[in-house]
């Protein structure tokens, strides 16, 4: 019994004197891994908590600014035709328009109409919600997809992939006025595929069988409405839906397979009902008459030669343009900061050439279909008409950043034992992606500048007109006022006619003239 303290007391500084020679002081914010040295854990220093939420100020304060200049829009091109027939008829009005007289989009009838009922001012908060939605959206995709995969990032990471992919989708384009600030174009081609990503959302949540079943529903009616909201869009679904149901097998476990199948072949018949819709309406049918391409095949050899000619000038242009590092630079960041959800390091996947290969080959894929598809109607102008590889410009990011994120992983990996490599990479992209953002203010301040000049004299030709027509005019002169390559009446001298009709309804004129100078 008196033996019994003193061999305590020898116990545990035995104890002490081992815990002090097998573990050695730690780094902060990091724990040392284990033993086999590839599963090892690490815990993310604070600072990174920090400083991502903080670099989301740099593309979110973009979006602000460019929401604030949407005060300037005003209504051309299409719009002109668009808003007396809001006016005057309504809903059913629009969806009769589209459908049997225009293009057979019957879905983009319904948004036109949703934003051209406020009439002008709804041109001008345009910018302003269709940002936010499409920033909300590829937010929670984002936070959905890592937390759907069993991963963990900082706060403030998955806004900043969010939101640096927004950034550069609407701003980094050839031509923003007609990417985000032009609605008619906007509904089509701008946020169709983000509408079309919000799909993957019931699926990423659902935790259930019935959650399955919901979110078989939800993207099949989301199907239907794509196919009649915009063909080029609808190729990417499809293509992309596709490459998910064939590469099910190594990347979903075996329960979850057969789910993610149904679920994309219900994607896929219904974006294929949704087209059919659209392909036999009358609208589509006039459509192909006016362009002359009524009865054209699209494998004819010419047609594929020349999208396939014209698709590698465009991926030309994308590939050389600077501004999408930015999205590279998000997806490194997160490849680097991004941990398994037991504080596990996350290493490359095993098969990721099987994965990057594929993402790059649905891209060219999907891209080079939607050119298939446009070239009959746009013919060559397909390089120069910008906004229409927004539909599959999004996924051209989302590769993108996949790229970023295995970059970062593999930068990681080589790292894991020197928190300064890590601080490094992390500060060279976040560098990055604040020379993106101020870089594009520069011609963004520019085209604020066109569509405030423009604006004005709108304003001014509008209340005269106005004033005009109540006092009795039935025919009035009409100055075209241009901006960012829009279209107006009286262009090319006067040849070119249309929208000429659709001013005079909006006016209730009977018909507009040339002046050379606003009134």
């Amino acid at each position: 019994m008196t033996a019994t303290g003193p061999a305590r007391e020898a116990a545990s500084r035995a104890a002490a004197d081992v815990s002090r020679t097998t573990l050695p002081e730690q780094p902060r914010g990091q724990v040392l891994p284990v033993a086999d040295g590839a599963a090892g854990t690490w815990s993310v220093p604070s600072w990174a908590g920090l400083w991502p939420a903080a670099l989301c100020l740099a593309p979110l304060g973009l979006l602000g600014v460019a929401a604030w200049f949407g005060r300037w829009v005003r209504p051309s091109a299409d719009e002109w035709c668009f808003l007396p027939v809001v006016r005057d008829q309504g809903l059913a009005g629009m969806i009769g328009k589209f459908y049997l007289g225009d293009n057979g989009r019957i879905a983009n009838a319904v948004m036109v109409w949703a934003y051209a009922k406020p009439g002008v001012a709804g041109h001008q908060w345009f910018g302003l919600v269709s940002g936010t939605v499409m920033l909300g959206i590829l937010w929670a995709v984002t936070a959905s997809a890592l937390r759907r995969a069993g991963l963990t990032a900082p706060r403030g990471v998955p806004l900043l992939v969010a939101s640096m992919v927004t950034a550069v989708f609407l701003f980094a384009t050839p031509n923003t006025y007609k990417t985000f600030y032009w609605p008619a174009s906007s509904v089509s081609h701008t946020m169709a595929p983000v509408l079309a990503c919000a799909a993957a959302l019931p699926a990423l949540w659902a935790r259930s069988r019935t959650g399955r079943r919901a979110a078989t529903a939800v993207v099949l009616l989301a199907g239907l409405c794509m196919g009649t909201l915009s063909e080029e869009a609808s190729v990417v679904v499809i293509v992309v839906m596709s490459a998910v149901a064939l590469l099910a097998r190594p990347v979903f476990p075996g329960r979850r397979r057969a789910a993610v199948r149904v679920w994309c072949l219900a994607g896929i018949g219904g974006t294929g009902i949704g087209t059919l819709v659209l392909f036999t309406s009358p609208g589509a049918r006039i459509r192909r008459g006016r362009f002359g391409t009524d009865g054209v095949s699209f494998l004819a050899p010419d047609p594929l030669l020349g999208a396939l000619r014209d698709f590698g000038h465009i991926l030309g242009t994308l590939l050389t343009t600077w501004a999408y590092l930015g999205a590279v630079a998000a997806g490194v960041l997160l490849g680097l900061l991004v941990r398994g959800g037991d504080g596990r390091r996350v290493t490359l996947p095993r098969r990721w050439p099987l994965f990057g290969g594929a993402g790059v080959l649905v891209f060219l894929l999907a891209g080079y279909l939607c050119t298939v598809v446009a070239y009959p109607v746009f013919g060559r102008s397909v390089v120069t008409s910008s906004r229409i590889w927004n539909d599959y410009l999004l996924l051209f990011l989302a590769v993108l950043v996949g790229a970023g994120a295995l970059l970062g992983l593999a930068l990681g990996r080589r790292a894991r034992r020197s928190g300064a490599v890590r601080a490094a990479g992390a500060a060279v992209c976040a560098a990055v992606c604040a020379v993106v953002c101020v870089a594009l203010t520069v011609p963004l301040g520019r085209l604020e500048g066109d569509m405030r000049v423009r604006a004005v004299a709108w304003e001014r030709q509008d209340r005269w007109m106005r004033a005009r027509a109540a006092a009795g005019a039935r025919v009035l002169p009409y100055t075209p006022l241009r901006v960012a390559g829009m279209v107006e009446p009286f262009r090319h001298h006067g040849r070119r006619v249309w929208p000429n009709t659709c001013v005079a309804d909006y006016y209730r004129l009977d018909r507009i003239t040339y002046a050379p100078r606003v009134p």
